[in-house]
């Protein structure tokens, strides 16, 4: 696909101008549309299916899995990595067994994640999850100083799967270990299959259960229609403060403090929920080009996902799970964004409410921010670019789309007046 890519602009760029309006604007869109492809396929399922001795299937898994690393680069120098459990893997090492089984996921260059099953005589469980990384890989570990392949071992809460069952969980489910952070999702797995085939009913996670309720008595008196209760309206989010160090005996490598709630859709009926600081835990990491902050309640889960491409950052990915006291979870990604853009080496701040579509079913609303994803220094922020006016960044595309077309039409109106103009030189040498 990649070199299809490369051949098809080569042979846009050959082509002459004159005469060739048309193709031109073909061409601009390829090349747009080629830009944007690295975006749009930053997440994506992995699903395998492994079969026994006999041929027959005894481990299936369809998810999708995020890794965050930190590595060291030089004398007390770090740096992140962000990349995604890949859909072409191996199952080499995957094991098969009447009480215990192993799923391992090999790719890239040493790397592979393996799941540890044990079953007793109505359930089973993930016993472990093991994540090995391989340093000298430098596609993915840039500058590491490091040749080690390291493993850590995670302790996900997935217990109590029924026997010929799947385990299925949309929700986020956020594993860190020493300098790793595991986010899974979208995860549907099942060991000890019978039959040779993937069962029909699943056990669902706790956090995409639907809480119970009771039914509301109801009496019909009268044929108006009813009326709604309005839900009642939130008190303004706490300030939180929240950074991210290396270690600790480190300053903050990324820091940021605001106000946020989150709005939601349950059905027809929209709810709002504000994050707690003091009762929200802080994780994530710090690197070069990239940096995490992940947030995490016993109701709201968010991993903010910064970008810097040496001049400025900007905010690129957000990933929110919500559980409401009732209701389902309701789980959101956007990894297109462009957003609190600023100046590396600067802060971004916006003391007004800002409004941020994640999802037509999630909204984010943040309140006296101010955010340093990069270039702290002494555990102070830097120098704020105010957000102005702008409060959501949603017209950057728009304008630079705008001008790009401009540019364009300006080259074919030029290549056109050329061409005119040899022609009629031509018809005069003619006489």
């Amino acid at each position: 696909m990649h070199i299809w890519k490369v051949a098809e602009v080569e042979r846009c760029f050959r082509v002459k101008c004159f005469g060739y309006q048309v193709i031109m604007f073909w061409c601009a869109f390829v090349v747009f549309f080629l830009a944007l492809g690295n975006e749009l396929h930053l997440s994506h399922a992995t699903e395998v299916s492994v079969n026994n001795t006999e041929n027959k299937l005894c481990l299936y898994a369809n998810l999708m899995v995020n890794f965050s690393v930190a590595y060291e680069v030089g004398v007390n120098k770090s740096e992140s990595v962000l990349f995604v459990l890949p859909e072409n893997v191996t199952t080499e090492g995957s094991i098969c067994n009447n009480t215990t089984s192993t799923l391992k996921l090999g790719f890239g260059d040493g790397h592979s994640w393996a799941v540890e099953f044990t079953k007793d005589n109505k359930t089973y469980q993930v016993d472990s999850i093991v994540f090995t990384y391989n340093l000298n890989d430098s596609s993915v570990f840039t500058n590491s100083t490091s040749n080690e392949t390291k493993s850590v071992t995670a302790k996900p809460r997935i217990t109590n799967v029924g026997v010929d069952t799947y385990y299925s969980c949309k929700s986020e489910n956020v594993q860190r270990v020493e300098s790793v952070t595991q986010t899974l999702y979208d995860v549907t797995l099942q060991a000890f299959v019978t039959n040779g085939s993937k069962s029909d009913t699943d056990t669902v996670c706790t956090a995409d259960l639907t809480s119970t309720t009771v039914a509301p008595t109801t009496t019909v008196t009268t044929t108006a229609a009813p009326t709604s209760t309005p839900t009642p309206t939130l008190p303004t989010p706490t300030t939180g403060n929240y950074s991210i160090a290396p270690d600790f005996n480190s300053t903050a490598c990324l820091m940021a403090t605001f106000g946020l709630r989150i709005g939601f859709k349950q059905g027809d009926k929209v709810e709002t929920i504000n994050l707690v600081p003091s009762a929200t835990e802080v994780g994530g990491a710090c690197g070069v080009n990239s940096s995490i902050l992940i947030l995490t309640s016993d109701t709201i889960t968010i991993m903010f996902t910064f970008s810097n491409d040496s001049k400025k950052f900007h905010l690129h990915a957000l990933n929110v799970t919500v559980k409401p006291a009732t209701g389902v979870a309701v789980v959101a990604a956007n990894t297109n964004m462009s957003i609190w853009v600023a100046a590396v080496g600067s802060s971004y701040m916006c003391n007004k409410e800002q409004t941020l579509t994640v999802t037509e079913t999630l909204t984010l609303y943040t309140f006296k921010l101010r955010v340093q994803p990069f270039g702290v220094e002494k555990g102070e922020f830097a120098t704020a670019e105010d957000c102005g006016d702008d409060t959501t960044g949603s017209w950057i595309v728009p304008i630079a789309v705008g001008v790009a077309l401009a540019v364009l039409i300006l080259i074919v109106l030029i290549a056109y007046f050329i061409g005119r103009k040899r022609n009629q030189g031509s018809s005069y040498e003619h006489f």
